[in-house]
């Protein structure tokens, strides 16, 4: 699939009151709070999960993005055979959003509003009737209601709403202040979306320090492996990034359709096998870890066009501003409160968080953001503004749970899991070493920095991600074991 070469949108004349009362595609348009508290379910957010925040405003909110239902979280097993096949055309599904949005964005009269959707869903059902065809020649079969996935609807931004959130227990119980330092920041368009058009707005930013603690850990047993083994790989210092997700969109350009950040293994693009992995290039210190770890970069839009402003994942995808290199980068493998670790096998791949979880709702979300000396206080869908002299910190605490057999899944989410407030994993999964990921950066505290995200997620916090392919070497896992279930500090 080569790239596509799209013209940079903005959405100054996005949305209309009036576009509320039109039922589209199936489905009417409602107001609704994305940030509904994290839990298992559909994950699909509702009007009834609670209040507008205070920088929500009244009156109906206006249309702003397209929501269509994530057919990957829908497939169940797919067969080995025909995962290329799946993969690809999941990607292609991502683009033909993309595309409807870039068009929704450029003419968001109402009149026009049903006719795109009704574009959208004819792509999507060929594409699902390719998927179908492709289980089917694998001896697979689709799962029912995979056609009724086809029909997308134009969706609301009630600007923000909701509170805080927490980050680590999934609770709404932080954030809630009043927004901290109105004069700070850009404004962006005369909608409030930034510089993109499409966000970040005013509503996505919270003082940290009206935010109450609220980070539970979990105590270590008796049985506990305490120790913990460190690797340092940069902060991506040389400028390694592309707009490819060899995870989640395998063989496909521009499958991310936002730019990432990549530490550690060198050799990694949307065309990377298990084999390019093992003999690439790492920038980590100690060369027996070649495993990539990557996330979307963090921009500031402050007019400042970085040179993939008129590229994929760039400004085609309207991801604009100053791409920020981050000051401080650390990757720490820790244990299990409640018992020891086993080695993750080589080329294991884990997603943490939902680069869709704007639509998608918040079930597979994992983004924690934070300032530095504050820490104790993580949100989960606002950005921090931080006091002077702290900066901003993004960090991720991966799956830890892993199924004992397969190095993906479908999905690429069932194949690991994350174990419950105990610590412990579910049944049929045994504990790994828990990747944790922290990334800081020195920003202004002005509403004007964003992570890169799928046009239509309009650059929500709650979007954010990090991913992670394992390619250390057998001796390295080892000792990192080892060091973990023995109470060690290594690395």
């Amino acid at each position: 699939m080569g790239r596509t070469s799209r013209k940079r949108s903005t959405l100054a004349g996005r949305a209309v009151a009036a576009s509320v009362a039109l039922v589209l595609g199936g489905g009417g348009l409602v107001a609704v709070n994305v940030y509904a508290s994290a839990g298992e379910g559909s994950g699909r957010p509702s009007a009834q999960d609670g209040g507008r925040g205070q920088g929500g405003g009244s009156g109906p909110p206006a249309v702003s993005t397209i929501d269509c239902p994530e057919v990957a979280n829908g497939l169940g097993d797919v067969p080995r055979r025909a995962r290329g096949k799946v993969d690809r055309t999941l990607a292609a599904m991502d683009s033909q959003i993309t595309d409807a949005y870039r068009r929704f964005a450029e003419n968001a009269d109402p009149a026009r509003q049903e006719d795109l959707l009704g574009s959208l869903r004819d792509q999507r059902e060929r594409s699902l009737r390719r998927i179908n065809g492709a289980l089917q020649r694998a001896g697979g079969s689709a799962p029912e209601g995979l056609k009724g996935m086809a029909p997308c609807t134009m969706r609301a931004d009630d600007n923000g709403g909701g509170e805080g959130g927490d980050g680590q227990d999934g609770g709404q119980d932080g954030g809630q202040g009043d927004n901290g330092g109105q004069d700070g920041g850009q404004g962006g368009d005369e909608s409030g979306g930034g510089q993109a058009g499409n966000g970040p707005v005013d509503e996505d930013f919270v003082d940290i320090e009206s935010v109450e603690p609220n980070v539970n850990t979990p105590e270590n047993g008796d049985d506990a492996s305490t120790g913990k083994f460190a690797t340092q790989c940069g902060v991506n210092e040389n400028g390694n990034r592309n707009s490819d997700n060899v995870i989640a969109a395998p063989g496909v350009s521009n499958g991310a359709h936002h730019m990432h950040d990549y530490v550690g293994n060198q050799a990694n693009d949307a065309f990377a096998s298990d084999d390019d992995l093992a003999a690439g290039e790492t920038s980590c210190d100690d060369q027996g870890d070649r495993s990539t770890y990557y996330w979307p970069v963090l921009r500031v839009q402050n007019g400042e066009d970085e040179a993939d402003a008129n590229e994929d994942g760039g400004g085609n995808d309207q991801n604009v501003g100053k791409i920020q290199t981050p000051s401080e980068v650390t990757l720490d493998f820790v244990g299990s409160p409640v018992g020891e670790v086993v080695e993750m096998p080589r080329f294991l791949r884990i997603i943490t968080g939902d680069a869709k979880a704007f639509t998608n709702g918040d079930a597979n979300a994992n983004a924690s953001w934070s300032c530095t000396g504050f820490e104790d206080r993580q949100l989960k869908d606002k950005y921090p503004l931080c006091p002077e002299g702290s900066s901003v910190v993004r960090s991720f605490r991966f799956q830890s749970c892993w199924d004992g057999q397969n190095t993906d899944s479908a999905n690429h989410r069932t194949h690991v899991a994350f174990a419950d407030e105990s610590g412990r994993c579910p049944e049929g999964f045994q504990a790994i070493p828990q990747l944790v990921q922290r990334i800081v950066y020195d920003v202004a505290p002005e509403r004007n920095f964003a992570v890169d995200a799928f046009p239509e997620q309009l650059h929500k916090p709650i979007t954010d991600h990090g991913d992670f392919i394992n390619v250390f070497d057998d001796e390295v896992m080892d000792e990192m074991v080892s060091c973990i279930n023995e109470g060690r500090e290594c690395g």
